[in-house]
């Protein structure tokens, strides 16, 4: 389990305004993205759509598509390439890690939201900025990294709440102004030989399992038996024996009878929304009493085996299905190599060269209000729909 739940008491770490620095570490994106993710080619597209929104002096929100962990970096690059210097939102365990790291994060723009709970300090901010139309900020709608180039996950709330905030100051500002979000597609493509790349983890993780490297399979039939491997391992470890049938019923079976009982417990209910929204409710219902210390030891042992469940369910969520076929892409190959070595060693190797290519689409006008009789919110339709059709969905 990756350390993205931290045990203390939340300190909202607010946008540091500066430009001089994060001018500077904009030169060094390229660079970065070569050595620590293999990224050698960056092409951008559309640029000039952002360029007529910043011209226009409308308040930009970019909404990126959250594949990778270099997205952060590429868009970063991206803004270089179009002039501007935008502030990015972030997971508050980033700035637990060193502190050097924090500092960084803070001169390049970034600033912390909590995950766990209710922000309002991250919420102000990021209406703040949006309504002073300065520079653009950078919100990724999914909440969370996914790994599937090839799916969306459903888009949060929060991105369209804060948007529509700052569009209703700017509407009453003197003169009015205008909040415009701009979907931005990432999408990477893997330039190497395949088989030499993943064949070294698959070895590596079918011997975790104790067995013989079964060069005898195809790439596809080596992740297809390791899926149904661990699959059946967690299904063991939470309903006592592997289960049969359709994958999709029994990893949706598997899911719900992970966050069923923590949901009856914490919430009195079993909630029916997306497993990310679910999980993000029951941490923000157990963590509360941890950070306080109000606690017994025993208790608190309990409650991270509760968190490591949440975090493993959330994880398998990310396993989509049907992502493997028998016309399976190098790159969908390559998402779920890296995906098992997460899971089970909290690593994954740097896979080169990869090229990425990021497309600005064009803007959606935020309106103040929103229809409540509709039965879904239309800028999040309209961002979903829009990021869809640029990534070629």
């Amino acid at each position: 389990m990756q350390n993205i739940v931290i045990e203390k008491p939340y300190v909202f770490v607010p946008p540091y305004h500066g430009r001089l620095w994060l001018a500077c570490l904009q030169l060094f994106l390229r660079p970065w993205l070569r050595h620590e993710y293999g990224v050698t080619k960056l092409e951008c597209r559309g640029l000039d759509h952002l360029r007529a929104s910043l011209q226009a002096g409308h308040g930009i929100l970019l909404a990126p598509n959250h594949c990778r962990y270099s997205d952060p970096f590429v868009v970063g690059e991206m803004a270089r390439q179009a002039g501007t210097l935008p502030y990015t939102v972030a997971s508050w365990h980033l700035f637990m890690q060193e502190r050097w790291k924090a500092w960084l994060l803070r001169r390049g723009g970034v600033f912390s939201i909590y995950r766990e709970g209710m922000d309002r300090a991250s919420i102000n901010a990021s209406v703040d900025i949006l309504t002073s139309a300065k520079r653009p900020l950078v919100l990724f709608p999914e909440g969370v990294m996914t790994r599937t180039n090839d799916r969306l996950s459903p888009l949060l709330e929060g991105t369209t709440f804060i948007a529509r905030a700052a569009a209703k100051k700017r509407a009453q500002a003197t003169p009015p102004g205008q909040v415009v979000i701009h979907p931005v597609a990432l999408r990477y493509t893997f330039h190497g030989d395949i088989a030499q790349a993943i064949g070294p983890a698959l070895d590596d993780l079918e011997r975790r399992l104790s067995w013989l490297p079964q060069h005898h399979l195809s790439l596809l039939g080596r992740v297809y038996k390791l899926a149904r491997a661990l699959l059946g391992l967690k299904e063991i470890e939470y309903l006592e024996e592997p289960q049969t049938g359709d994958i999709y019923k029994r990893l949706q079976r598997l899911i719900d009878h992970m966050l069923s009982p923590i949901e009856q417990e914490w919430l009195k209910v079993q909630s029916n929304g997306s497993v990310v929204a679910r999980v993000k409710k029951l941490r923000a219902a157990i963590l509360p009493d941890m950070i306080q210390g109000e606690i017994s030891e025993a208790e608190r042992q309990r409650r991270w085996r509760q968190l490591a469940t949440l975090y493993m369910a959330q994880q398998l969520w990310y396993y989509p299905p049907d992502y493997l076929t028998s016309e399976t892409q190098t790159d969908r190959l390559l998402e779920t190599v890296e995906r098992f070595e997460e899971d089970l060693t909290d690593q994954c190797r740097i896979y080169r060269p990869m090229s990425v290519t990021v497309t600005v689409g064009e803007a959606i006008p935020v309106s103040p209000t929103r229809d409540r009789g509709a039965a879904e919110d239309p800028v999040t339709a309209a961002l979903e729909a829009s990021l869809n059709k640029l990534l070629g969905i």
